[in-house]
């Protein structure tokens, strides 16, 4: 099993704050034999608000950084050029010496389709269009597009990539047909438990590894806090993981099954249901559906997880929990990261090692 960090930002914290965790945190998983630093991409809410552009903070990760991989979860591809895609994480990819990976999303949020909102309606197939077309550029290929003038225009990207072929995983909420299209086009599966529990989510790995064959990669993001006593952590996590579901719960309502029961509108809910949602919510996430408790607790969580094709639990731990509580609890995950896997500190994956293209 593969250990990595995942940052979404809890929506509350100043983004000095923010991103001193991400960069204090990314120093400590480079230390310390954690495989990767995923970084997202969301606009317009301060729920993830301090991560307008992954390639933006991937390059401020891959500056204070020498081994872990950089990774994007995710670029939401329908939203950009496919050549500015390819540019961006070429940057990255030398200020790194080659060890970014990036996850395609097609977006959910009709908002944020602001910015390109002819995309929306076929969101779906232009994230397959665009990881094609992105996949193109960073082999080197020259690749046509219109220019200001209405004529075809060949282009390649520069810098050229240290790797050869970019890593690429695909982002999927629990979908069947998202996980068979990771499948199909030989990517990754990154994938979350908002939406499915881990019956579903056995069964998606199932299709998913069914379309991909050899070299199928399963990564899963799930907010975690590890620390030396269960009831402790619990404490520890209550407020602000409620404060951070509440902050969330129309964009998760929008996302997924897993908050709320089926026609129910959160926001026109009388405050003392609401209430009682986020603590069901809570109880839920604490006990089944993330990273919590002690090293002991974690450990059988991950031996689960491995169970049924996890390869690699992404590790969400900026929900609201105090920096420094969250860094301790960092020494914590690291032993189990050293009880759960048999290789060596420092290791990343790369498009080559890890099967994944």
């Amino acid at each position: 099993m593969d250990f990595s960090l995942f940052f979404f930002a809890d929506g509350g914290a100043s983004s000095d704050e923010g991103y001193r965790l991400l960069l204090d945190s990314a120093r400590f998983a480079d230390a310390n034999g954690f495989t990767a630093v995923w970084t997202p991409e969301r606009h317009f809410h301060p729920f993830g608000g301090l991560y307008p552009n992954a390639a933006v903070t991937g390059a401020a990760v891959a500056a204070v950084t020498e081994r872990i991989g950089v990774r994007a979860g995710s670029v939401v591809a329908p939203l950009h050029h496919p050549v500015r895609i390819a540019e961006e994480w070429s940057v990255v990819d030398n200020l790194s010496g080659g060890r970014v990976g990036v996850s395609f999303a097609s977006g959910w949020h009709a908002g944020d389709f602001v910015l390109r909102p002819e995309n929306y309606a076929d969101r779906r197939g232009a994230l397959v269009d665009t990881v094609d077309t992105v996949r193109r550029l960073w082999r080197g290929e020259e690749v046509a597009f219109p220019d200001g003038a209405g004529e075809m225009h060949g282009v390649r990207v520069f810098p050229a990539p240290v790797q050869r072929e970019l890593p690429v995983w695909i982002t999927s909420a629990g979908t069947p047909a998202t996980c068979r299209t990771a499948g199909r086009l030989g990517a990754g599966l990154l994938t979350h438990l908002l939406g499915q529990d881990v019956e579903r989510l056995r069964d998606n790995i199932a299709a998913y590894r069914e379309e991909r064959g050899p070299g199928a990669h399963v990564a899963l993001m799930l907010h975690t806090l590890v620390g030396p006593d269960r009831d402790a952590v619990r404490e520890v996590v209550r407020e602000p993981f409620c404060d951070y579901l509440r902050s969330s719960a129309d964009l998760v309502a929008q996302a997924s099954s897993g908050l709320l029961p089926d026609g129910v509108d959160i926001d026109r809910l009388p405050e003392r249901d609401r209430r009682f949602l986020i603590t069901h919510a809570f109880e839920r996430y604490f006990t089944t559906s993330g990273l919590f408790g002690t090293v002991a607790d974690a450990v059988r969580t991950a031996r689960g997880l491995e169970e049924i094709g996890v390869d690699e639990i992404a590790c969400l731990i900026d929900f609201g929990v105090p920096h420094d509580d969250v860094l301790a609890s960092l020494h914590h995950l690291a032993e189990v990261r050293r009880r759960t896997s048999a290789e060596p500190a420092g290791r990343h994956l790369t498009g080559e090692r890890a099967g994944v293209s």
